[in-house]
């Protein structure tokens, strides 16, 4: 992350992996009220997302459940959460792990991956705490059953985010006059209405620890009343001020609205190496970073933003595959269940790529939720071109690399054990751009980079809708030709065109880098909040 750059990495908290054994309530028995009921979420031919959602109809409350099924034929589990799970053969057995209490009337439910081949079809055979998992004492069935090898299997984690997510990044230097995006915009814009969380972008990882990014924005600035949220002005004697104190007044306004403090992008993620010496360690410095008595009440979670583990980035890493989940292990182990614990990722779906050098899969299990990143795939980088959009969501005929886009990113990911629920759409609200081009498809040679407000080749949507509209869509964004200059970015329209993708596809919801870059009444927010519904 240079100041402009954009990127983000990536984070692991910690849950230990337990081999479990058959728990039976007598008193909380599925006859005697409690229920166990399948559904399938997204399908993709060779794999699919199940649940299965625990009901206490009973007049006691339970105190925990061990949910039996068996898998049919050339069906298996390949990753499970919200529960840690065994195999014998196509016999999966489900035990609750922070989730055991279930009160009168009340519901839990942990979700799954599985692979098949042939036809999908349902799990059958199912007991809820040794009894029938109809409430009326009947057990469902669907299919027939057989048997195959014997695995065993473990995975824990935090419950995954209700709803869908629309998440946006806060760019600590924009305050400064070069941009003059104040928290008080997010307000202003309409947009804090229609975001679920706000990332903090960006705290630094030194000598294995997290710290404070740039000091002046976050905590010292003094905002005067007419960049305040509530309108007083910041006085020499409080205890916080800058965006630190700004953001707790948004969240006062707009109670709904949870903020996570994100750590590394682009700049600082040459850090995150000697942090991953030593887990615990840079764990309990994050923690005790964000509950700082001075703004204890501020931050709901932390994102972790390295680029990239086991990669190159701005440098490269050589931690080994491992490093990423051990991270988040232990950030998970001491953050616990209550705050959120997220990661922003390479979405390098090519062969070999990014996204095969570290343990995302494993590492999901500690996670709330990933940020993908798919955007940047193409750009001025590579001067003389070719000419390609930076945030494409399908392949094209004439990409310049394979699986870079957002659909191989998102299929790779979940190959791994990735859970759809717990993966996030990115979006850029920026276009990339050459000059010297001379046809309008992508594709075209370049000069070099196109001229930008505050950086060579790249430009916010607000001044590309406007200096250089778009003139067509290739592979689901958009793309834009005029005075000789080629300029990719998303619209209003593509931005519905992929969350109806993405919401298809099951995921957790979308995100975007960052406010600064939409219009002043936050169209490019509003798109997506419509679009995620």
């Amino acid at each position: 992350m240079s100041k402009f750059r954009w990127h983000l990495a990536a984070l692991f908290a910690a849950v230990a992996a337990m081999v479990l054994g058959i728990v039976v309530v007598p008193a909380a028995s599925g006859a005697g009220g409690v229920s166990a009921t399948f559904s399938k979420g997204s399908d993709w031919g060779t794999g699919f997302e199940g649940k299965y959602t625990i009901t206490n109809n009973s007049a006691a409350a339970l105190t925990s459940w061990t949910v039996e099924f068996t898998m049919p034929a050339n069906h298996r589990v390949t990753s499970l959460w919200e529960g840690s799970y065994t195999t014998s053969g196509q016999v999966v057995t489900v035990k609750n792990t922070w989730n055991g209490n279930i009160g009168v009337g009340a519901s839990v439910s942990f979700g799954f991956n599985g692979a098949y081949t042939g036809t999908f079809a349902a799990p059958t055979n199912c007991k809820l705490n040794g009894g029938s998992c109809e409430a009326g004492g009947t057990n469902p069935t669907t299919t027939t059953t057989t048997t195959t090898t014997t695995t065993t299997t473990t995975t824990t984690g935090p419950p995954p985010p209700p709803g869908k997510i629309n998440l946006g990044y806060f760019a600590e230097w924009g305050v400064y006059p070069a941009r003059n995006y104040q928290v008080k915009n997010i307000d202003t814009s309409g947009s804090a209405s229609k975001l679920t969380h706000i990332n903090y972008a960006f705290g630094n990882v030194s000598g294995g620890q997290c710290t404070i990014g740039e000091a002046f924005p976050a905590m010292e600035k003094a905002m005067t009343a007419a960049e305040s949220v509530d309108g007083v002005a910041d006085t020499w004697d409080q205890p916080v001020r800058g965006n630190f104190n700004q953001l707790m007044k948004l969240k006062k306004k707009y109670p709904h609205i949870k903020v996570l403090y994100s750590f590394g992008g682009w700049t600082w993620s040459g850090g995150f190496g000697q942090a991953a010496q030593n887990p615990a360690a840079f764990a309990e410095s994050c923690y005790k970073l964000l509950e700082d008595p001075r703004w204890a009440s501020l931050f709901d979670g932390i994102d972790i933003d390295w680029e990239y583990p086991n990669a190159c980035g701005l440098s490269c890493d050589t931690s080994g595959p491992a490093a990423y989940k051990n991270l988040m292990q232990a950030l998970r182990a001491r953050f616990g269940s209550n705050y959120l614990v997220t990661s922003a990722i390479t979405a390098d779906g090519s062969a070999g790529g990014k996204i095969d050098a570290a343990d995302y899969g494993p590492a999901a299990q500690y996670l709330d939720w990933y940020n993908v990143m798919t955007y940047d795939y193409f750009g001025a980088w590579a001067a003389q071109g070719p000419t390609a959009p930076h945030s494409p969501l399908t392949s094209y005929n004439g990409i310049p690399t394979a699986g870079f886009n957002a659909e191989a990113a998102i299929n790779k990911l979940r190959s791994k054990g990735v859970p759809a629920s717990k993966l996030l759409l990115g979006i850029g609200f920026y276009g990339r751009g050459w000059q010297g081009v001379t046809q309008a498809a992508p594709g075209g040679t370049a000069t070099g980079p196109a001229p930008g407000t505050h950086e060579q080749g790249i430009e916010d949507y607000k001044v590309l809708k406007t200096k250089c509209p778009a003139t067509g869509t290739v592979a689901g964004t958009a793309y834009a030709f005029c005075n000789g200059q080629w300029w990719s970015y998303d619209t209003p329209q593509t931005i519905a065109s992929k969350i109806s993708w993405a919401r298809g596809q099951g995921l957790g919801g979308a995100f975007f880098w960052e406010l600064t870059g939409d219009t002043a009444n936050g169209e490019l927010i509003t798109a997506m909040r419509n679009a995620l519904g």
